[in-house]
């Protein structure tokens, strides 16, 4: 892990509103259930001005303040769809929670920080938009699933704080892209050696050292635990390619400061949506986002 030191810098944030975000413009509107049944509605808004940087928003239309979920899925930062996410989507609606499900840019788009500062960019496009979809913006949680829960965990310690920010939780989430580097280095998995390439990508093209230190500094989750983040559940599967250790070091990092960080582990090899679809998984996912937003 030798190259962990190289990439130790002091870094200047990026913006949250580094895109600029412009008013909301529903592409879609149509109610989720044709027969009225289930009295959600959903629309897709764009919150930027590439074609990536949308999101679909389900909600209940009843005038209530609601709990907030966003949604960031996976695929190696470089491929993946917010539509793979539909099933989940609906689930956390159909419990009363209004929905963000996030398409962001790849790592083919745009290199890192782009997919940080676009999910800020949609939560900040939520936030403003707030009663367009009866949603609390003080009070909201983000779920991310392998790469994607990267970048939930990577807004859960961005500055000192979100504003609302009550939670994140990572299916599988890559915590530390330089383990991921390192793992795959010499590993004969073939995921091992796929994520290795594809924390290469996210990262301009660049391994960890000389000028390209400062950017794989940034992609470090655990690096930059403050106070004030948000607390996080992690899950993943006892063998699978992105294993436990990913978390461990980010649960003591924000143990340091004071923040609760939960690892849970499953038995087995599933990683991601797989594995949140073990029995069981959901569950627990859901009760520890209902003790901390409802």
């Amino acid at each position: 892990m030798g190259a962990l030191a190289l990439a130790a810098v002091v870094l200047t944030p990026v913006a949250a509103n580094a895109t600029k975000e412009p008013t909301p413009a529903p592409t879609v509107s149509s109610p989720v259930d044709a027969d009225g049944l289930g009295g959600l509605a959903t629309e897709s808004i764009a919150y930027g001005s590439h074609q990536r940087q949308n999101m679909d928003v389900w909600w209940t239309p009843d005038g209530q303040q609601r709990p907030g979920i966003f949604l960031v899925h996976g695929g190696w930062w470089s491929s993946g769809d917010k539509k793979y996410m539909t099933e989940i989507t609906r689930s956390y609606a159909e419990l009363g929670y209004t929905v963000f499900n996030l398409n962001y840019r790849l790592s083919g788009d745009a290199a890192w920080p782009a997919q940080r500062t676009d999910a800020l960019t949609a939560i900040a496009t939520a936030r403003k938009h707030a009663d367009r979809w009866a949603f609390d913006p003080g009070n909201y949680v983000v779920v991310g699933f392998s790469a994607g829960g990267h970048i939930a965990a990577a807004v859960g310690t961005y500055g000192d704080g979100i504003n609302g920010l009550k939670g994140v939780v990572g299916l599988s989430p890559i915590i530390s892209p330089l383990r991921a580097y390192s793992d795959g280095e010499k590993s004969t998995d073939p995921n091992k050696r796929k994520l290795r390439t594809a924390a290469i990508r996210l990262a301009g093209g660049c391994a960890p050292k000389g000028k390209c230190s400062r950017v794989w500094a940034s992609m470090e989750v655990a690096w930059h635990a403050s106070r004030k983040d948000a607390p996080m559940l992690t899950v993943h599967s006892d063998h699978e390619f992105v294993p436990p250790v990913q978390s461990q070091l980010l649960k003591q990092m924000l143990g340091q400061v004071g923040v609760p960080v939960t690892v849970f582990t499953a038995p087995g090899i599933n990683h991601s949506a797989p594995l949140y679809r073990e029995p069981g998984v959901a569950e627990r996912v859901q009760a520890w986002i209902a003790e901390r937003i409802g």
